[in-house]
């Protein structure tokens, strides 16, 4: 009886252990490799009647708004894509808390990037967008990003993107940003739209995100945050983003 004893307790030991073991197989012990590059489209704007400023993305990765866009109020938003360095985003916006253009920001942050993985991961393949809280925008795109791969600038705005159908997403993106009325969400969102019905990422749909900044602009005391939506994986991610910023539109009360 006491070995018996002894056996099912050492056995009920040993039992959670298993799928430890089962698990740590599954996984590698050396560093990680660098996720494909992130394909994606975005669009920077500013709207000069409300002070807001916003971005909008989306991409055929998983949860593409954990890194890509970055803001901070009267300060700017940045996004950073393709051959990703997400540190590029609180760099940018260090820079742009201190003064610096956007022109000049997007040149120091590449200039200053060491490169660490130029075999596989090059600084050459880097896209990113800067926009102030004045609405000057500046864009870079690297000559390795995959094509096709680009960036235009409008009024109060920038669109870029890479792995894209053509030229002529971030034309229509533009586009769509400019001629649309209604708050930035909306504006932001019909550019995604308009980016998407244009040929959008050619390998499809998977996340989509937007964030607007704006000094005390949130529904809560002190906070700065206008709008955060992420959608991380969805067969229309666009379509569910529309619904959530409808949501939020219902749901915004002017300031007394």
């Amino acid at each position: 009886m006491r070995f018996s004893l002894l056996a099912l307790l050492a056995g009920l030991a040993i039992a959670p252990a298993l799928p430890a073991q089962q698990a740590d197989r599954n996984f590698s012990t050396l560093p990680p490799a660098p996720w494909p590059p992130v394909a994606t489209f975005s669009i920077l704007g500013y709207d000069p009647a409300t002070g807001e400023v916003g971005g909008a993305v989306q991409s055929r990765v998983f949860s593409v708004g954990n890194g890509v866009l970055w803001g901070e109020a009267d300060v700017g938003v940045v996004a950073t894509q393709a051959i990703v360095d997400v540190s590029y985003g609180p760099q940018a916006l260090a820079l742009l808390r201190g003064g610096a253009k956007p022109a000049d920001v997007v040149k120091q942050v590449w200039e200053r990037d060491p490169d660490p993985r130029p075999e596989n991961w090059t600084k050459q393949g880097r896209q990113f967008a800067v926009i102030d809280a004045r609405g000057t925008v500046a864009a870079y795109t690297g000559p390795k990003a995959s094509e096709w791969a680009g960036d235009k600038q409008g009024a109060y705005c920038t669109a870029q993107g890479n792995i894209l159908a053509g030229p002529e997403v971030v034309n229509a993106m533009v586009k769509a940003f400019e001629t649309t009325e209604g708050h930035l969400s909306l504006r932001l969102l019909a550019a995604l739209e308009a980016g998407q019905a244009a040929g959008g990422d050619k390998r499809g749909m998977q996340s989509a995100a937007m964030l607007i900044v704006k000094k005390n602009g949130g529904v809560w005391l002190n906070i700065d945050v206008v709008l955060r939506l992420e959608v991380d994986d969805s067969a229309e991610p666009i379509k569910e983003l529309r619904r959530l910023v409808e949501k939020a539109a219902t749901m915004r009360r002017p300031r007394r």
